[in-house]
């Protein structure tokens, strides 16, 4: 594994047939949840069954969030305390209107990774997937539909709705990407009625969803890697270049 700093985010990048990102392979970006460390999601890069010579690049959040640990981070800061009004009025909170501070700054860094990604990595849009858990999962979706991109496939793990407003509209557009999304029915942070909501919007748009769900919390169990592993290997296909 190799760690670099690309477009001032530090990132991780492993996987291809030398276990160190070489070679012409397609590539997975995942981006980690609030409150994990930049490694967080590395050991997917061990576990997938992908297409020979994929590549894996894992950035890590710029927010540090100390509070949580040295290596906790962030893509942008929650607003625990509406969390816990929620709580206390014993509702679930609705995020699907919200559009929280800091996911335009978290956008942008996103943005410029994937094109520092491409230079480096020399491969197009439609050689990547873009994914995440958790946060990195909304922010993986906000990417998707505002930006101009063509990816092979959208991985959801555990994420919500957001933005509806502004992601609903935009839904049609993309309605050729091939989209993963898992959720444990039980999660107590992420409302599972919200990510059917999410992949209700996305089918009604005409996308194919590949859905996953799953008896347990916030998590990525066993379950769902062996059936994203078939969803990567399907968008990704040989993924080399002729």
């Amino acid at each position: 594994m190799r760690t670099e700093r690309w477009s001032g985010l530090q990132v991780r990048w492993v996987g291809a047939d030398d276990r160190e990102g070489d070679g012409d392979g397609p590539v997975v970006v995942l981006l980690h949840g609030f409150g994990a460390g930049g490694d967080d999601l590395v050991p997917l890069s061990r576990v997938l069954q992908v297409p020979r010579g994929t590549r894996f690049v894992f950035p890590e959040a710029p927010l540090t969030l100390p509070q949580y640990g040295p290596s906790a981070r962030a893509w942008w800061h929650i607003d625990f305390a509406a969390r816990e009004r929620a709580v206390l009025a014993g509702k679930p909170r609705d995020r699907s209107l919200e559009e929280p501070e800091g996911l335009g700054s978290a956008h942008a860094a996103v943005e410029a990774l994937l094109r520092e990604t491409k230079a480096r990595l020399s491969v197009s849009d439609q050689q990547i997937v873009l994914g995440g858990f958790s946060q990195g999962a909304m922010l993986s979706c906000d990417v998707a539909l505002r930006g101009t991109h063509s990816f092979a496939g959208l991985v959801l793990l555990s994420g919500t709705l957001l933005a509806e407003q502004v992601w609903a509209p935009r839904m049609a557009e993309r309605s050729s990407l091939p989209i993963f999304q898992s959720h444990g029915r039980g999660d107590p942070l992420l409302p599972f009625d919200a990510a059917v909501r999410l992949r209700e919007l996305w089918r009604q748009a005409g996308s194919k969803v590949t859905w996953v769900e799953f008896n347990g919390g916030h998590e990525i169990p066993s379950r769902v890697v062996e059936q994203l592993g078939g969803f990567l290997t399907r968008v990704l296909g040989t993924g080399r270049r002729e």
